[in-house]
């Protein structure tokens, strides 16, 4: 799987469509090997992102978890200890974006 592409279900609060989209255009350029199209592909490499972008928040929205949300802020500190254990140090962005709660 594409490291960039973060699991987005089961969080409280719940995946943003901008954080859906941002793991679709991820997808996207994976399986085409461009991370740009050209001109000429633009068209279907966009409408690509649009399909799956709604493939996954459909997923997404009805799946049936048992399990409790998982919050942001623990889940994002558990990724900073890992980066630090890792490289030993802070990682330069934070992969789950923060979300505020509503």
């Amino acid at each position: 799987m594409c490291r960039n592409i973060r699991v987005l279900a089961n969080f409280d609060p719940p995946a943003t469509e901008e954080e859906i989209r941002a793991a679709a255009l991820q997808y996207v350029r994976k399986v085409s090997g461009s991370t740009r199209p050209s001109k000429v592909n633009e068209e279907a490499f966009n409408r690509a992102v649009d399909e799956v972008a709604a493939a996954t928040e459909r997923l997404i929205r009805s799946l049936k978890i048992k399990a409790p949300p998982r919050d942001r802020e623990v889940e994002r500190e558990k990724l900073k200890a890992q980066s630090r254990k890792r490289f030993g140090r802070e990682p330069l962005h934070s992969p789950i974006p923060h979300v505020p709660r509503s």
